[in-house]
């Protein structure tokens, strides 16, 4: 049977992966966002993941209505799987797609799961829902697959096509299936069959935890070197020319991946009754560095004889990472509620956010450019490209800190860069 595609979510990892499909096999793209599947019809990707040429070429359909996937016969669901303010797995819009695939799935259809979640998941959570939903019997009735997703926002070297791909089935059949069409997509890169499905979840659950670890190991180091007076990442730049060397730089670590996947090993693991300590002290000590920052440049300010309060504070940056619109669990924001607690008049600037999206999400203002205004401090918290225009002798005054978290801006004789 040739592959009848929909594609349930058509965000980062949804769209680019459903215009891949498009160019083979009849494709829908099926959002509940209906101002997302509006700007869709337009050829306006305000992810910018894919591009409007690509996608004006492409023969993918959107849609919001349910009524209108009913005879795809393959449902891939590439849902946002965050966590609450518990730090514990919100499953909620994980829940709901399952759900509406148990309402719309025939015999003999599969369904492939790509969100992150974790080990045991997929079986134990979802394929019961679709079960009830559907009155159909997995590995009888239909199949069931999972493919953890592997997109770099903003990254337009590593794209879907060119990154090997983790699949696996509840049966062999089901993985011979998911294993043949995402071989069939894949340009630069092979797939990578495994025996199970829970492999394959605990798979993408650890890519995120071990880099989530060593991160914290150079966040640590910057604690020690910092009282010792030593900028740590000249120290990681002179142990890098160590073969073997692993080379992270320290700072706040956000996004809707290194900073969430963990929390979804460490939960399945405390529900088995194992608290993974050093992956939550990791966490613990990744998510304190927005305070520790802030309160360092505070510090640095009260030296240089700056009144803390009502100071102007520049921020370069607040999207999650470099050179993207994703402001999803951006932990810059720490860095900006600490300042705000201490009296700060802030002015935060980013050429990628989204205004609308920044006042919905986290109930501030932004700005798209500098103001011409001198400034007590400025702190580069993202590394976009654009903020190596500015000269930032036109903003500062001789006695302002300037901080630079990303190790970004380049050495300059006239002004003083502090860094971690």
């Amino acid at each position: 049977m040739k592959p009848n595609i929909c594609v349930i979510g058509l965000g980062y990892v949804g769209l680019p992966l459903a215009v891949e499909f498009s160019k083979q096999y009849k494709t829908i793209g099926f959002d509940i966002n209906d101002a997302r599947i509006s700007e869709l019809r337009e050829n306006i990707d305000v992810t910018e993941e894919v591009t409007k040429l690509d996608l004006e070429k492409s023969s993918l359909i959107y849609t919001s209505d349910i009524n209108n996937i009913k005879k795809s016969n393959i449902y891939v669901v590439t849902v946002p799987t965050p966590i609450d303010e518990s730090k514990k797995p919100d499953l909620r819009a994980l829940m709901s797609a399952s759900k509406l695939v148990g309402s719309v799935i025939k015999e003999g259809d599969t369904v492939i799961y790509e969100s992150t979640v974790y080990p045991g998941c997929t079986m134990e959570e979802c394929v019961p829902i679709i079960e009830k939903e559907s009155k159909l019997f997995i590995n009888q009735d239909f199949n069931c697959g999972y493919s953890p997703e592997r997109i770099n926002p903003g990254d337009k070297e590593r794209t879907l096509t060119k990154i090997t791909k983790i699949t696996s089935g509840s049966s062999l059949k089901a993985l011979k299936i998911v294993d043949d069409l995402y071989a069939s997509i894949l340009v630069d890169a092979k797939t990578f069959p495994v025996d199970s499905i829970e492999i394959a979840e605990a798979a993408k659950v650890i890519e995120n935890a071990q880099r989530d670890l060593n991160i914290a190991f150079v966040n640590e180091l910057a604690l020690v070197f910092e009282k010792m007076n030593i900028e740590t990442n000249k120290v990681i730049e002179a142990a890098s020319t160590k073969w073997n060397f692993l080379s992270f730089k320290p700072g706040i670590v956000g996004g809707h991946c290194i900073g969430v996947d963990p929390y979804y090993l460490t939960y399945k693991s405390n529900l088995l009754g194992y608290t993974p300590e050093v992956i939550l002290a990791g966490r613990k000590l990744n998510d304190n560095m927005g305070k520790h920052i802030t309160r360092r440049i505070l510090k640095l300010m009260v030296s240089n004889d700056i009144r803390i309060e009502k100071s102007k504070v520049l921020i370069l940056g607040l999207t999650f990472k470099e050179n993207c619109p994703d402001i999803r669990n951006t932990k810059v924001i720490d860095i900006v509620n600490e300042f705000n607690d201490y009296g700060v008049s802030l002015d935060i600037v980013d050429p990628w956010a989204n205004g609308i999206d920044v006042k919905e999400e986290y109930g501030m203002k932004i700005k798209n450019n500098v103001p011409d205004l001198k400034y007590d401090a400025v702190v580069l918290a993202v590394a976009h490209n654009q903020f190596l225009e500015i000269n930032l002798e036109n903003y500062t005054l001789e006695k302002s800190v300037i901080f630079d978290i990303k190790s970004f801006l380049p050495d300059s004789s006239k002004i003083k860069i502090h860094r971690l």
